[in-house]
């Protein structure tokens, strides 16, 4: 089982930026896809952005296209979501997960961190 904590979270003004980690320990896998998803107050889990875990090969959510980069490192089993340009809608607990090669879904999810973005 793979243990995943999130990091990074805070309160920032509209316009400005914040980097989330997500450091991965315990049984990890070479291989498949890690994401960021969030919840915002009241609403259901929302897809951010996934990346495998060669690197190459990254989606993302419409609604933060242009404005959020997931990367990863390897060596550090961290993988971390770039946020720029965020809007109080961007306002959520954001949560890590790890997609094994051939996992039918996100499972292995971190405990989440809070991004509060203020207008």
């Amino acid at each position: 089982q793979v243990q995943l904590v999130e990091s990074g979270g805070g309160v920032v003004q509209a316009g400005g930026s914040l980097r989330l980690s997500c450091v991965a320990s315990g049984r990890t896998f070479r291989s498949g896809l890690r994401g960021w998803f969030r919840q915002p107050p009241g609403k259901e889990r929302e897809f951010v952005a996934q990346i495998r875990w060669s690197g190459i090969g990254t989606d993302y959510a419409d609604s933060v296209k242009g404005r959020f980069t997931i990367s990863r490192d390897n060596a550090k089993n961290t993988v971390y979501l770039q946020m720029n340009k965020l809007k109080p809608e961007d306002t959520a607990v954001y949560y890590c997960a790890e997609k094994p090669a051939g996992a039918a879904s996100f499972g292995s999810w971190g405990q989440g961190t809070q991004v509060t973005v203020s207008s």
